[in-house]
């Protein structure tokens, strides 16, 4: 059963920074495409970075690229977003997501976590 557990998220002046963490079980990273998506109030859940199960590419929507970065550690079966250099913007609730066969990063992926609130205010 595939399970997905995040962490990470708080309150956060506009610059700072945070890392969200994502706890997966049931399935090995390597094998999934697997990635963070979010969702504001009154807003569509949109892809923010994914990394797919080729282990090669990986994708940020642009209004991150430069800021986030996302990483998995395969030996803790853990997902990572780095976010720096937070803005208002970014305001939302972030869900990780996996999928054994997607190949685009968008909001139909099989399993989801919980989510987790991103709050960027001074």
């Amino acid at each position: 059963q595939v399970q997905l557990v995040e962490s990470g998220g708080g309150l956060v002046q506009p610059g700072g920074s945070l890392r969200l963490s994502c706890a997966a079980s049931g399935f090995t990273l390597d094998d999934y495409a697997i990635g963070w998506f979010r969702q504001a109030p009154e807003k569509e859940r949109e892809g923010v970075s994914c990394i797919f199960s080729n282990n090669v590419s990986t994708y940020y929507t642009d209004s991150v690229k430069g800021r986030f970065t996302i990483s998995r550690n395969n030996a803790k079966n853990t997902l990572y977003l780095q976010m720096n250099s937070l803005k208002p913007e970014d305001t939302a609730v972030y869900y990780c997501a996996a999928d054994p066969r997607a190949r685009l990063c968008l909001p139909y992926f099989d399993s989801w976590g919980q989510g987790t609130q991103v709050t960027v205010s001074s």
